[in-house]
């Protein structure tokens, strides 16, 4: 059977080119999403001031709830500092030759020019973990003196001030320091002190960063052994992930992506590869009714299509499966390239996410051959040659069945955000679409049908080109219906994961405008020192001033044995009145204090309830509930008092101001007053209006483009490679026109009025699949059906897709053309 089928494959190399095209592009999207993975569970970036250690020991960075699974954790924002007193500990344990505990803290250097720094604070006895070498002056001895590492623009001898969680402090620069053998950092400036005075300006007194382990020998397992698993001890290249918090959240970002990612591939690939092969099996009716003919079995026909399939799908996966490789990597760099993760954040590459995508392409193909072998492997002997002459009618029971269920599987998950108003609810309007496409696939003629017969009317009145693609079109809705799920499917998507993210987006900013009522927002980079809202309260004029910090919070929750553990938005605020109105509706955010909270209202908590979070810092908390609020798609779902908030916060900052005018101020002079505070606070900056942070949802919208483009490719690839395929093979069907009486002119005018009619009913129908869903998600998010985002981006989706298809079918059509009729005719008889 091996031994026919690779003659069959060897004769019939254009039947196989499509199903190998679909199967290598599918499975090289897969891998590139299981390399994605893999990285974020096992990769990392290089160390800075580590270096010189063998091991780090840092704050547990993650919340892992009992009971989850693995990956049932979620990375925290701020890294939890250590007890001073387990330096000792370390230096205990056998095997360590001595352990340095390290005081890091956000901070900001004002160079004489005016220009703040973003750097970070540290003891200077922390300078051996890198080493650092003092190039020029010395170290500091005194609680004014500091060496700097990386700023540019300051020499020994300077005055440069730095700020923290107050006014700006000036301190003399002693020394000038770099790593030893390099120029300095890559990615941090440094800023120096003596012991105590970095203790103080970090604001958390006997505790450290990271404790810096050097030792004669591999202790990592001793350590963790004796600290427990409180801590987070870090080897090799995990060190890099102590020293900079945020590759933690950018591992659990990539996973996340990825996830998603890898499960609209799957669900694409299998698609496409199943659409491809049974096109390409139908196109071969003849030739398996002839052995059928001639006492072929059932089983000896589907067995001969599938050991075909796996010659072609097993070449075609492993290829797919290496190209993968090059495709996780320019994923990494486009999420690098907008933000996601840091540049130096390298891929894991194992042997697991290629041998999955190979045997998912696999398997893939060889169900999608059983499935379109059951009808040609079954029919009987006789008919056999009948049932080859014509398309068949009917689609059977299994594919009617399955696809009225995805149909009403779509429906109902596009109705979600009408009920569950959150993320994975608006999530849940792209799968909608996705559902429903398959749907319709699976329906085919059946489903195509009655838009042909619409659109035969128009054509007939087109000449003879119009005629005979009007019959065409009747008479082969299978083939129609083959060419016409791609293109469809290349619509629908686009349509709905560009306009559902910005039907997100401008619900959020409308939100925001309607949630902010203070005058001015001051704000500035890096963080506001806490004493700026009692600057801004002292200014004449000013009624009221709100600090607010923006963080982060874990929650946990089960559903019987299944425990979710999910990252949140959330906000710190002070007195909110006349302010921010987050459209409270029970309880008073005028009762938040140490020990309450505030919840989004379709969280499912009351006022009164308690709730157990996870705040910034891997801090466990249990909550009262004082209020609820229902705008909290811009402000996170949860709403914490100001000092709690910031004191779980690496900088211990407040992210802005929200100030406002008393009614019979002098607005100017308040204006003037309050952008003079720029004098005392470097950096400082004073706005009207907009205080919501759209940072996080802009990457994310970034990034799911990015995600979608690679999909968008896939899909056209897929979609020339139908078309190509269903118009080489009609090369028969232009030779017996041609010897009736039609030319050349003839036979392109009806590929065109086909192609018209194809291109059509997919922008119709990929406009209709997504509209239903994108206008209950935009009643869900803002009370109206319709869309937001530019029209433009529409057109040029469809404007792409309808010069696809043209291409697609008119290319092969002028190719298969050139063949004298003859030719075309006798190699398929």
């Amino acid at each position: 059977m091996r031994s026919l089928a690779w003659q069959l494959v060897k004769a019939r190399k254009l039947a196989f080119v499509g199903s190998f095209l679909a199967i290598l592009c599918g499975t090289a999207v897969v891998a590139a999403c299981g390399v994605l993975m893999e990285s974020g569970i096992r990769s990392g970036v290089p160390t800075e001031r580590y270096a010189a250690a063998a091991v780090v020991v840092g704050g547990n960075q993650v919340v892992r709830p009992e009971g989850g699974d693995p990956l049932a954790f979620q990375q925290v924002g701020t890294a939890p500092s250590l007890p001073a007193d387990l330096v000792g500990r370390v230096a205990a344990v056998p095997g360590v030759t001595s352990a340095v505990g390290e005081v890091s803290f956000p901070a900001r250097a004002v160079t004489a020019d005016g220009r703040v720094l973003e750097a970070f604070g540290h003891n200077w006895d922390a300078a051996v973990l890198t080493p650092l070498d003092v190039r020029r002056g010395r170290a500091p001895a005194a609680a004014d003196e500091v060496v700097v590492a990386g700023v540019p623009g300051v020499g020994v001898g300077d005055r440069v001030r730095v700020m923290t969680t107050s006014t700006p402090t000036e301190f003399t620069v002693t020394g000038l320091a770099a790593p030893s053998g390099k120029d300095g950092f890559a990615k941090q400036f440094g800023l120096y002190f003596t012991s105590a005075r970095a203790e103080a300006l970090s604001g958390t007194p006997g505790r450290v960063h990271a404790i810096g382990v050097f030792a004669s020998e591999d202790v990592t397992d001793r350590v963790r052994d004796a600290l427990g698993d409180d801590v987070f001890v870090a080897a090799g290249g995990d060190r890099g992930g102590v020293e900079f918090a945020a590759v933690g959240q950018s591992r659990v970002v990539l996973m996340a992506i990825a996830g998603s990612f890898a499960g609209i591939a799957v669900l694409v690939a299998v698609f496409v590869v199943a659409g491809t092969l049974t096109l390409s099996i139908d196109q071969r009716r003849r030739e398996l009714a002839l052995l059928r003919a001639i006492a072929a079995t059932p089983r000896q026909v589907g067995k001969l299509i599938g050991a075909e399939t796996t010659l072609v799908a097993s070449a075609a996966a492993a290829v797919g499966s290496l190209a993968g490789l090059l495709v996780a990597d320019l994923l990494r760099r486009g999420f690098a390239r907008i933000g996601v993760i840091p540049d130096d954040l390298a891929l894991a590459i194992g042997p697991i996410p290629v041998v999955a995508a190979f045997l998912l392409g696999l398997g893939a193909a060889r169900l999608a051959a059983w499935v379109a072998a059951r009808r040609p492997a079954r029919i009987p002997p006789t008919e056999a040659l009948a049932e080859a002459a014509v398309e068949p009618r009917d689609l059977g029971r299994w594919r009617v069945v399955a696809g009225t269920a995805f149909l009403g599987l779509g429906a109902a998950l596009a109705t979600l955000p009408l009920f569950l108003h959150n993320e994975v609810a608006f999530a849940m309007t792209t799968m909608s679409v996705l559902l429903a496409v398959v749907g319709l696939a699976l329906l085919g003629p059946l489903a195509v049908q009655p838009l042909v017969r619409l659109a035969s009317v128009p054509l007939r009145r087109f000449g003879v080109g119009g005629y005979l693609a009007a019959h065409n079109n009747r008479a082969n809705a299978r083939r129609l219906s083959s060419a016409l799920t791609p293109l469809m499917l290349s619509i629908a998507f686009a349509v709905v994961n560009f306009y559902s993210q910005t039907a997100v987006e401008s619900a959020t900013r409308a939100e925001a405008v309607a949630a902010v009522t203070a005058d001015h927002v001051l704000s500035a980079p890096g963080g506001l020192s806490p004493e700026v809202a009692d600057a801004a309260r002292r200014v004449p004029g000013v009624a009221g001033a709100t600090p607010v910090v923006r963080t982060s919070v874990v929650t946990t929750s089960r559903s019987g044995e299944t425990v979710q553990v999910e990252r949140v938005p959330a906000l710190g605020v002070g007195d909110v009145r006349g302010t921010l109105d987050l459209d409270v509706t029970a309880g008073s955010l005028a009762d938040l204090r140490a020990g309450t909270v505030a919840v989004r209202e379709a969280s499912g908590a009351d006022v009164g309830d308690e709730v157990e979070l996870h705040l910034d810092d891997t801090t466990p908390v249990k909550l009262r509930v004082v209020a609820t609020f229902a705008r909290g798609l811009a402000f996170g779902g949860y709403v914490l008092p100001v000092g709690d908030a910031r004191a779980h916060t690496a900088g211990r900052t407040d992210s802005s101001v929200l100030v406002r005018l008393a009614p019979d101020a002098d607005r100017d002079a308040a204006t003037r007053a309050l952008a003079a505070l720029a004098k005392e606070y470097p950096g400082l900056t004073v706005a009207s209006g907009l205080a919501a942070d759209h940072g996080d949802r802009r990457t994310q919208f970034w990034v799911n483009l990015l995600a979608v483009g690679v999909i968008l490719g896939y899909i056209a690839i897929a979609v020339a490679n139908t078309l190509v395929l269903t118009t080489v093979q009609r090369r028969r069907e232009f030779a017996l026109l041609r010897l009736v009486g039609a030319d050349r002119r003839h036979v392109v005018r009806m590929v065109r009025a086909e192609a018209a009619t194809v291109v059509g009913i997919a922008v119709a129908v990929g406009t209709l699949v997504p509209a239903v869903p994108l206008a209950l998600l935009g009643i869900a998010l803002a009370g109206s059906p319709l869309p937001t985002g530019p029209v433009g981006v529409y057109l040029g989706i469809v404007g792409f897709t309808a010069l696809l298809g043209f291409l697609a079918l008119g290319v092969p059509t002028r190719l298969a053309l050139r063949t004298r009729p003859l030719d075309g005719l006798g190699p398929r008889e």
